[in-house]
This record gives C-alpha cells, sequence and structure tokens, in this order.
C-alpha cells in the first residue's frame, strides 16, 4: 500500500508545504480578499453574460410579397386646412387608393401656429342626407351642366342628378371643372359647405392613421383638391388653392414608418436599431412655396423579429432622400446650373420602392450551462493564481526589503 502511495506521489501536482513553515502575512490578508472581491465582480459578469440574449441578423429572399404591408404616419400641415388636403396611395401594379383621409385617418384642424383647435362636431353628410329627404323623392338636383341631363325628361331614360355638394363636386372633377368654394351651388350654400370651407382657409390640419400598402413601387402623396383618375391620368381639382396664394405645404412629419412598431425596451442586443429617420423631420423653408412640391423618396426593406418567446414582429426600416421644386419651373436658389421643368401639382410626395431582400433577427441565448461553468472555472482559477503570484512576489520583496533594514 505505501509502495502505490509513493509512486502516485510522483503525479502530485499539488505539492504541499509543512504547516510549521506557513507564514500568514497582513499583506496576504489584503491580497486574499481583493481575490475574494475580484472573483465576485466577475462571476457576476459571467451570470450577466450567462443571461443575455443577442439577436443574429441575417438576409433571405423575402417570399411574403403578396402580403400587405402597414404604412404609418403622423404629419401636420400648418397652412393648409383639413377640407381641401386629400390622401392618394398609387402603385406600379394598378392599385390605387382615392382620396382615402375619410378612412382610417384622424384630421386634426390646427391654427398657424401648429395649435389644435376646439373641436365642433358639424358632419356634412348626416346634414346632406337630411336636406335631401326633406326635398322629398322626387328631387333631382342640377349638375350646373358638368353631366348632361337634357335627357331625364324621356319616358325610360334613367335620371342624372347631383342632389348633394359632394355630387356636384364629383360632376365637376369628371368634367376638369374649377369647383373652386361651391360658391352659388344650391346644393352646396344649403348645406353649409360654403361656410365651412370659407371659415377654414387659414387653418391648419394634422393627419394621423395608418394604410396597408402593396410591396410594389408606388407613391403616396398630400395634395389639394377631390382627385379623379381617367384616360388623361390622375388629376386633382387644385381651383381653390390656386384661388388661395396663403395656402402652402410646409409641413412637419412627427412619425413615418412601416410595417408594426418595435418596443425598443424588449429588444435585445445584437440587433439592427430599428430607427425612423423621417421622424419629428421639420420641412419650413422660408421661401413662398404655394407652387412647390416637396417629394421624398424611400428605399423600404422589410423587417422580420423573431423572439425567443415565439412572438414575431413584421415590420420594415428605410432610407429616404429629400427634394423639393417650384413647379413654375426655372433655375434652382440653391444650385444655379439645374433647371426645373414646369409641371406637377403641389404637394406632398412619398415615393417608395420595396426591396426584395428582406433581414429577419432571430433571437438567441449567448451561453450554455457548460460554457457558464467552464468560465465560472476559468475566472475563479485565474484570480487565485494572479492573487498566489502576486502574494509571492509582495512577500519576497517585502522581506528583501527588511533584511537590508535589520543590517
Amino acid at each position: 500500500m505505501s509502495e502505490k502511495k509513493t509512486k502516485l506521489a510522483k503525479f502530485d501536482a499539488f505539492s504541499k508545504t509543512d504547516e510549521d513553515v506557513r507564514i500568514r502575512t497582513r499583506l496576504g490578508g489584503i491580497i486574499t480578499l481583493g481575490c475574494i472581491l475580484t472573483a465576485i465582480y466577475l462571476l457576476g459578469g459571467e451570470w450577466a453574460a450567462f443571461n443575455e440574449v443577442t439577436s443574429v441578423p441575417r438576409l433571405v429572399v423575402d417570399k411574403d410579397r403578396s402580403i400587405d404591408l402597414n404604412m404609418n404616419l403622423d404629419i401636420s400641415f400648418p397652412f393648409i386646412p383639413c377640407d381641401i388636403i386629400n390622401l392618394d396611395i398609387m402603385d406600379d401594379a394598378g392599385g390605387l387608393q382615392l382620396d382615402i383621409l375619410d378612412s382610417g385617418f384622424k384630421k386634426t384642424r390646427l391654427d398657424p401656429n401648429g395649435k389644435q383647435l376646439e373641436f365642433r362636431e358639424f358632419d356634412l353628410k348626416d346634414n346632406s342626407k337630411r336636406i335631401v329627404s326633406e326635398k322629398g323623392p322626387n328631387y333631382c338636383g342640377s349638375c350646373y351642366g358638368a353631366i348632361d341631363q337634357s335627357h331625364n325628361d324621356e319616358e325610360g331614360a334613367k335620371k342624372v342628378c347631383c342632389n348633394t355638394c359632394e355630387d356636384v363636386r364629383l360632376a365637376y372633377v369628371t368634367a376638369n371643372w374649377a369647383f373652386f368654394d361651391g360658391k352659388n351651388i344650391e346644393q352646396c350654400e344649403d348645406e353649409g359647405y360654403v361656410k365651412r370651407i370659407n371659415e377654414h382657409l387659414n387653418e391648419g390640419c394634422r393627419v394621423t392613421g395608418k394604410a396597408k400598402i402593396n410591396r410594389v413601387k408606388g407613391n403616396i402623396h398630400f395634395a389639394p383638391g377631390k382627385p379623379m383618375q381617367n384616360s388623361k391620368g390622375h388629376l386633382h381639382d387644385t381651383s381653390l388653392y390656386e384661388k388661395s396664394p396663403n395656402m402652402n405645404f410646409k409641413h412637419i412629419i412627427h412619425h413615418f414608418s412601416f410595417g408594426e412598431p418595435i418596443d425598443r425596451k424588449a429588444k435585445s442586443k445584437g440587433a439592427d436599431v430599428l430607427t425612423n429617420p423621417l421622424d419629428d423631420y421639420d420641412v419650413q423653408p422660408n421661401i413662398d412655396t404655394h407652387y412647390h412640391q416637396f417629394s421624398y423618396y424611400m428605399k423600404v426593406v422589410p423587417t422580420r423579429y423573431e423572439y425567443l418567446n415565439r412572438m414575431v414582429v413584421e415590420t420594415a426600416q428605410f432610407s429616404v432622400t429629400f427634394h423639393d421644386r417650384p413647379l413654375r419651373g426655372g433655375k434652382d436658389e440653391d444650385h444655379p446650373n439645374t433647371i426645373h421643368a414646369r409641371n406637377g401639382i403641389p404637394g406632398v410626395f412619398f415615393f417608395f420602392d420595396i426591396s426584395s431582400i428582406k433581414v429577419i433577427n432571430n433571437e438567441q441565448i449567448t451561453q450554455t450551462w457548460s460554457g457558464f461553468i467552464l468560465n465560472c472555472i476559468i475566472t475563479i482559477g485565474g484570480v487565485l493564481a494572479v492573487g498566489s503570484m502576486v502574494d509571492r512576489l509582495s512577500y519576497k520583496a517585502q522581506k528583501t526589503y527588511w533584511g537590508k533594514k535589520s543590517t
């Protein structure tokens, strides 16, 4: 038995010292306490790293091109009233959404300083229905020549009527006539449309809401007047806007984004920071912008966040370039060598192009239990090794110093 012990003792890497020659010093105690505190600090860091979740991004071909993408916006127009501004969405696939501010959007009246005006309940549609019902079932309003009504008295002919102010507006737009504020049109006078429009001419408007767009190239634009799509193209009745030189499309973009919102607090480390570059973007140039067009050119990249709790968020990020130009043409004030063409309509245009590549941010746990335990052992061993070395060096230095001092 003793021989086996002797043979095994040759492999002992942890040689022992006799108890009699062990010396404990005050400096050694200080170094030991420092090692303990250092080990606790480093182990705390290892525990934090073990509980950390990272997000690994990867690029894939977007296979969800048939799914609509949400568009979210919050924009203020201090110098154009809510009654005149309109929002349209058009894309290269033939999708056309005209005058959509009355569906899914909230319009808030503003004064020229951007403050919200007191809301007054007044629904023109309900008012027009009431007036039409009061005039009886045989009432057929005039279209004022915008639509041919000469065959209304013929037997068996289908009557063409403009019973409401909105009917007359549509008839004027179809005929490509200027409607202005509807003055001297009976339907508009009776419904209060003329009075309302003129009372709001010096107001602004804040538009908030969301809409769905196809994942193809297209544009989102705010423009004045009733929109119309015919063989001549996309038109707007800008007659009242042109008659009111105080109106313009200076604007403040409070928020603009695509897709679902991301909870920034819940985002994991390593994920791309999802920013909306147009948020709080203020466009208030000190020039006459009545006949002016503001354009934004966007490259939209679909993005997906896949969380460990199996929650998936489909969103998008985008880059943008801004450009503005006068509609009456002429030289650019900032670039004298640039000449602008004379065409277009005043407004704010967002031209977007959807990328065919999608970014997927996948959440992952950084360490396993085995890796965490191994790192803890390495940390403790490293701290003890360094502490032992410092202790030996300091002890020898102290011993040499006191030896010299005694001589």
